[in-house]
């Protein structure tokens, strides 16, 4: 049961980051550029470290385990390769950059004051606040699992989905709180976005107790599954975005911190274990 309540609580933690990146985007400029390129660079340091070094690895071992060497390394690079091509499936379906951006230009209070300029700052706060709440809920699924199954790597996992979700609480509020002028809309739209991880949790709990019975392939699958899935959101949207608002060298630098700071923390959590 204590093991449940911890991956529990990894989830709400996880989820509550979209919130405090709200707040952040409430009490600092909204549309400084710089600061949304280093979030974004770190954030992509952080996930393209921890599903290579981390996650892969786990899925190899796990699934070695359940299927042999041969078998379980062809799955572990099918599963890889659906995660990234089921987020590129999803990618499809929700809103992009393009919409995402207007967020972050250096729109004049006069022009917002405009009914329409207003509407459609709306339009892209709520647009994007579905987009992260459908994104947030496969990730509160990923780290309840993998709390269950290894607690250290399920810290790792939280680590890097609080990096990851503190910008896109900025990509929520920011857009609503200027076409609202109410902060409270703008944080209550970032923290119903958030609560989805706890919500992919109690799912996950649902498939343990329920439906999954050969448990070291299950999460060997998804673990590898999941890791494609990060290193997509991470080259294909963090990284791009980053580099719009950042000069290279900044963003570069950035990810190797991420990497970095991300490196450091597991080694430390080793010695915990």
């Amino acid at each position: 049961m204590n093991d449940v309540l911890f991956a529990f609580s990894l989830t709400l933690i996880a989820g509550l980051a979209t919130g405090i990146g709200g707040l952040v985007a409430l009490f600092s400029k909204a549309t400084n550029k710089r600061f949304l390129s280093v979030c974004l660079s770190f954030s992509a340091g952080v996930m393209i470290y921890i599903a290579f070094a981390e996650i892969f690895l786990e899925a190899h071992e796990a699934l070695e385990y359940a299927y042999g060497d041969g078998v379980g390394y062809l799955i572990l690079t099918v599963a890889f390769f659906v995660g990234i091509g089921l987020m590129a499936l999803v990618d499809r379906f929700l809103p992009h950059d393009d919409e995402i951006e207007e967020l972050l230009e250096d729109i004049p209070q006069e022009e917002l004051a405009a009914r329409n300029e207003k509407r459609e700052l709306k339009r892209t706060g709520v647009s994007s606040t579905i987009a992260i709440a459908i994104h947030n809920f496969p990730e509160g699924l990923i780290t309840f699992l993998a709390a269950m199954h290894d607690p250290i790597m399920g810290i790792g996992i939280a680590i890097a989905i609080v990096i990851h979700n503190i910008p896109e609480g900025i990509a929520v509020s920011a857009p609503i709180y200027h076409a609202t002028g109410s902060k409270r809309k703008a944080f209550l739209a970032c923290a119903g976005a958030g609560l989805t991880e706890p919500l992919g949790a109690l799912v996950a709990w649902l498939l343990l107790r329920n439906v999954l019975a050969d448990i070291e392939g299950a999460l060997g699958m998804v673990f590898a599954a999941v890791a494609g899935v990060m290193v997509y959101v991470a080259i294909h949207q963090l990284l791009p975005t980053a580099q719009k608002y950042g000069k290279h060298h900044l963003v570069m630098r950035w990810l190797f911190a991420g990497m970095g700071v991300m490196a450091v923390s597991l080694v430390i959590l080793e010695f915990f274990k």
